[in-house]
């Protein structure tokens, strides 16, 4: 049976799946909760000074649903803990105490000083928790003041307060970087300058997440008005993912260890996040959304998987993905395929046949003697996938790959050799190729 048991930074946890740093970490219940649930680990809810922010008294939360109810994406406009932070704390090192097997860091955000770094630091460190994970990242409320993303955009800041952690504290020192910036591997470069242990990504994305078309504000809606949030959820995990893996793969920061965060919902969710460098993953939004014993799924779910495919731990799953992480004009431009569809498993609704007409190549027919029927033509079919993308009955259309003959579409011969776009004759920034 596959061994799930994570050492991230030596920090021990039975499995690697942990609570994000959110509401469902801010108190002792929850945690415990959540622990005897099943949980690996926990990162506490952000802590900050007192006196303590204030939240406000109304909606908190926004979602996007898909045509089932299902939650696609969810966004938040809560600050970090309204608590103080001495019944923080001391919660804190019961929980650790009680539960020494299990992995639990401590968020923080203080404002961009020194001594208040200091003063913290060496509060947490008395909890005996096992690390600390600076919030870069949160986009509302606390970015206004000083805090959160407005540190995390700035990597010359990060770079600096991380250095004061690493300074002043015995404990690990996790960075969490915000997605709200243009290239994430400047922040996580910062970071890795600083001497940060690791970093965790992705917080969530400013947004607006919907308009209440009656009061013309802003959705949630709080007195008439609204703010941009937080979104998070399923619908982020493509960003999540290409961002881990640019750091993963980035020569600065290679070998920097990750904790992957962003629309983790399934084990499936995990194991991609793992593939492309996350030694651990956080859950947010699917534990509000299903609760705390989705855990058991996501444990079950990877540890048949890795059963199956031959994994004994985690550590021979991390970063496996990332050497085939490329880019762009490095990907074989001599790689042909065609679409392929199961006519015994064609349900006859032609979804392929609308996208592939109006938006695509034209390449599946709609007709044949006069009944409905939907097949591809090669001569017009250039491999794009849209068809599988949008057939509602999984693997009815597959990709074939053209190994031999020629490429009925443009009638050139297949060529077995790999070429890219770097040599391509139609680029005029091509580089030659040495000569034999």
């Amino acid at each position: 049976m596959a061994d799930l048991r994570t050492n991230f930074l030596g920090i021990k946890s039975p499995n690697p799946f942990w609570l994000a740093s959110a509401p469902p970490t801010d108190k002792e219940y929850n945690v415990v909760r959540a622990f005897k649930a099943g949980w690996g680990g926990v990162v506490w809810k952000t802590l900050g000074e007192d006196p303590a922010v204030v939240n406000v008294n109304g909606p908190r939360y926004g979602a996007i649903h898909g045509p089932d109810r299902s939650l696609l994406g969810f966004n938040n406009i809560e600050l970090i803990t309204d608590r103080p932070l001495e019944t923080n704390l001391r919660e804190i090192k019961q929980v650790k105490r009680d539960w020494p097997d299990r992995a639990l860091v401590v968020s923080l955000m203080v404002p961009c000083e020194e001594q208040n770094w200091i003063d913290i630091l060496r509060r947490v460190e008395e909890t005996e928790a096992d690390g600390v994970e600076l919030n870069f990242g949160c986009p509302h409320g606390m970015s206004e003041r000083g805090m959160g993303s407005a540190v995390g955009q700035v990597p010359e800041y990060i770079e600096m307060v991380t250095r004061w952690c690493k300074q002043h504290t015995r404990m690990p020192v996790i960075v969490k970087l915000t997605p709200n910036i243009t290239d994430i591997r400047n922040p996580a470069r910062a970071a890795h300058a600083g001497g940060a242990d690791a970093v965790s990504l992705i917080n969530t994305i400013n947004s607006i997440v919907s308009v209440d078309l009656d009061q013309m504000a802003p959705y949630p809606t709080i007195d008439g008005q609204g703010a941009h949030g937080g979104y998070c959820g399923p619908a982020v995990k493509p960003i999540a993912l290409n961002m881990v893996a640019e750091i993963a793969r980035d020569p600065q920061t290679h070998g920097l260890p990750i904790s992957g965060i962003g629309g983790v919902t399934t084990w499936r969710d995990a194991a991609e996040f793992m593939a492309l460098g996350a030694g651990t993953v956080q859950v947010c939004t699917a534990a509000m959304t299903y609760g705390f014993r989705i855990v058991e799924d996501l444990i079950d779910g990877l540890s048949d998987w890795m059963d199956e495919k031959g994994y004994t731990s985690v550590d021979e799953v991390v970063g496996r993905a990332v050497p085939k992480v490329t880019d762009w004009q490095r990907l074989n431009l001599n790689y042909v395929v065609k679409a392929r569809i199961d006519q015994d498993a064609c349900i006859k609704c032609g979804r392929c046949h609308i996208a592939c007409e109006d938006t695509s190549h034209q390449a599946i027919t709609a007709m044949k003697d006069g009944l409905r029927h939907f097949e591809v033509i090669d001569e017009e079919c250039v491999g794009c996938n849209l068809c599988v993308s949008v057939c509602p009955v999984e693997d009815c259309i597959t990709m074939e790959q053209i190994t031999e003959g020629s490429d009925p579409r443009t009638g050139k011969p297949i060529d077995p050799n790999y070429a890219n776009w770097t040599t391509h004759p139609n680029n005029p920034n091509r580089v030659p190729e040495a000569a034999e």
